[in-house]
């Protein structure tokens, strides 16, 4: 049996015991690849963040929050499967201090964030010649341009290129391509995330030879 990492929903920075920085993601499309994987056949490790979705049955699911919580937990299993596919939204900063009790409110909050580390680069540096990783890129310049560059640096298989419209319903959404190493694109604009999620796992099955 074929082993696939899905990870899927926002990550979660703490500013102090009552607030947080975190996205729009609903972690539906990660959802969705989880539940299809494993009707597929794929043994299915699904690492999510907080989401008010209910996790599809028979597989195995670990709960984080923050960046630096999910980066702990795709090292941990990326050597045990086949495939990687990174569809969280993770936060690309964090406050540089956690508050141990609540911020008294002010006319004005000045937050000092640091970068929080890149994932799927680090996965990337060890991935096997037999793995395939998918990675995800929203964009609102540049736009292949600056994905075909992030699937050099970070080592992948297929790149999913979405816009902030991708939150939303397929009607939103301006442009969704898969790229795979070659260059070659698919357009996914049109399609609903159901559609979206299993021609990405159709790709996977193509490259797997499963």
């Amino acid at each position: 049996m074929k082993k696939i990492l899905i990870t899927a929903g926002p990550t979660r920075e703490k500013i102090d015991p009552v607030r947080f920085i975190s996205n729009f993601s609903t972690g539906r499309l990660g959802y969705l690849l989880a539940e299809l994987a494993k009707k597929k056949g794929f043994g299915v490790i699904l690492i999510t963040g907080p989401t008010s979705l209910k996790p599809p049955k028979g597989i195995k699911i670990i709960y984080i929050e923050s960046a630096k919580e999910l980066k702990k937990e795709v090292l941990k299993y990326i050597g045990r499967v086949d495939c990687l596919i990174m569809a969280a939204a993770v936060g690309d900063y964090r406050p540089r201090k956690i508050e141990r009790n609540k911020i008294k409110s002010k006319k004005k909050l000045l937050l000092s964030l640091v970068r929080n580390p890149d994932i799927l680069k680090q996965a990337g540096k060890k991935k096997r010649k037999n793995q395939v990783f998918v990675g995800f890129a929203l964009e609102t310049e540049n736009f292949l341009p600056n994905g075909l560059k992030k699937m050099t640096e970070k080592n992948l298989d297929f790149l999913v290129l979405n816009n902030p419209g991708f939150f939303g319903e397929a009607k939103e959404r301006k442009m969704v391509k898969l790229i795979d190493k070659k260059g070659n694109l698919i357009n996914l604009s049109s399609l609903s995330k159901k559609q979206i999620a299993k021609k990405i796992l159709d790709e996977v099955e193509n490259y797997l030879g499963k």
